[in-house]
């Protein structure tokens, strides 16, 4: 993820102020569906325009806060930026759209699996974009996931949608959202900036025709759609802030407590079903992250390791 151009460069360490920042961020995530399902009664095409426009001011006011308004200026007068940033906030607005029906549908569990999946998709990724080498762990890993998926499909009757619409999106927002050159909140800022102009427009039309929720419903169901603001702009600013504090491979490992979270959500508190197949599939996939992290956080604790002294100085 990109770094503000002003901030220095920090250490390839995990420090505690990054992880507090990281957890937080996480913890939020993984309540989400809690909001999700308690505004489950409304469009989920009306709460995702009010997400998007109540995060500019929240993001806005960040940005005010820190000082770092100087580089948005450039980057709203460059048609390259915009540009870029309009595909990143397409995917970004695609993928919150799709996560917010899947909750509100009751399709928590296949949400859950979306972000599991994600890591191995961003391997995959990494692999025919950006010409990385794979492992023969991580070639093992997505193949446990192509493997997973397919059992899916069989036993459903048909591809996973929900699941592999968030995968899609988000791993390919992650991978274009690297090539933005702009700090990440400034990035986030121009991102929502960008979907708000539409989404503003659609809320007037629904509330002209009678048909929105903000004045003409109960002062609870004003609350949320406002409120849909901090949810959406607060995780991600405080994340793009504790990732700059923390290893990739620390990152890699915490990242499996939202999807976690959702599934626990999805069971326990929602109560949706949890089929053979779809265990089946979820225990291919936990199996395919299982191998590829143990590696990487071998290879991490292995570098950071201090090398001996050797006790001839001529060594």
């Amino acid at each position: 993820m990109a770094t503000d151009n002003a901030s220095p460069a920090t250490p390839n360490e995990d420090t505690p102020r990054g992880f507090a920042f990281a957890l937080t961020a996480y913890f939020l995530w993984g309540f989400l569906p809690f909001y999700f399902k308690a505004t489950a009664h409304l469009p989920s095409l009306e709460v995702l325009a009010h997400r998007a426009v109540w995060a500019v001011p929240v993001a806005g006011a960040v940005l005010v806060a820190l000082g770092r308004t100087a580089d948005l200026k450039a980057a709203f007068r460059s048609p390259r930026m915009i540009g870029m940033a309009s595909l990143t906030a397409a995917l970004i607005t695609a993928n919150w759209g799709i996560y917010v029906w899947a909750v509100a549908s009751g399709n928590a569990l296949d949400a859950a699996l979306g972000y599991f999946i994600n890591p191995l998709f961003s391997l995959m990724l990494a692999a025919v974009v950006l010409k990385e080498k794979l492992s023969k762990p991580q070639i093992l890993s997505i193949g446990l996931v192509v493997i997973a998926v397919a059992i899916i499909t069989w036993g459903s009757g048909g591809l996973p949608w929900v699941s592999i619409g968030l995968t899609l999106s988000w791993g390919t927002y992650a991978l274009l959202r690297k090539t933005l050159p702009i700090g990440p909140n400034q990035g986030f800022f121009l991102e929502v900036s960008l979907i708000s102009i539409p989404c503003l427009a659609y809320i007037i039309y629904l509330e002209g025709t009678g048909e929105g929720h903000l004045f003409r419903s109960s002062g609870t169901d004003t609350a949320l759609l406002v409120f849909s603001g901090v949810i959406t702009a607060g995780p991600l600013m405080i994340y793009a802030n504790g990732a700059k504090l923390l290893k990739l491979s620390t990152i890699a490992v915490m990242q499996y407590l939202v999807p976690s979270m959702i599934f626990l959500t999805a069971i326990f508190v929602f109560h949706e079903p949890l089929s053979t197949v779809k265990l089946v599939s979820f225990s291919l996939i936990w199996l395919a992250l299982v191998i590829y992290t143990v590696p990487m956080l071998r290879r991490t604790r292995a570098s950071t390791r201090p090398k001996p002294i050797p006790a001839n100085p001529s060594e």
